[in-house]
């Protein structure tokens, strides 16, 4: 069972989406300890095909200084397409949390590499990253529903 805390974060992933109506990929990282937000992120692919959300949050994470990359969890709307979840395993990043899943987002429509999240864990040298799956899903589809 998933704490209030998970919820409290994905509901700001949510807001943070919004800010991209068009690509509602909204990404936040959390301090585990001290369970404060450290950063965000937004795609911002139409400035450069690599800011997905996730990316965008690590930068703005990489930017602040030193970070204990092991006691994060990174929030985000949607299932990390794989360079997504390889940017997340390199960083150190301990857990990941998301809401729409890539199957779902392939069924509404979006292009995505069919390749899950899980698989790009299971074939890496961090195979101890959590991720947790389908929080906040159906205000999640709902994101990328209306944006298609």
């Amino acid at each position: 069972m998933l704490d209030n805390s998970h919820e409290q974060f994905m509901s700001r992933a949510i807001e943070v989406a919004k800010e991209n109506p068009r690509n509602p990929f909204g990404t936040v990282i959390v301090d585990n300890a001290s369970q404060v937000i450290v950063a965000e992120g937004i795609n911002r692919s139409s400035d450069n095909p690599t800011l997905h959300g996730e990316i965008d949050a690590i930068n703005n994470c990489a930017a602040t200084g030193e970070t204990n990359w092991e006691a994060l969890t990174l929030y985000t709307t949607a299932e990390p397409c794989p360079m997504c979840m390889s940017a997340i395993l390199w960083s150190g990043i301990n857990s990941a949390v998301f809401g729409t899943s890539i199957p779902t987002l392939m069924e509404l429509g979006w292009n995505q590499i069919n390749i899950r999240a899980a698989d790009v864990i299971a074939k890496s040298h961090r195979r101890d990253c959590q991720l947790i799956s389908g929080l906040a899903e159906f205000e999640c589809n709902a994101l990328f529903l209306r944006a298609v």
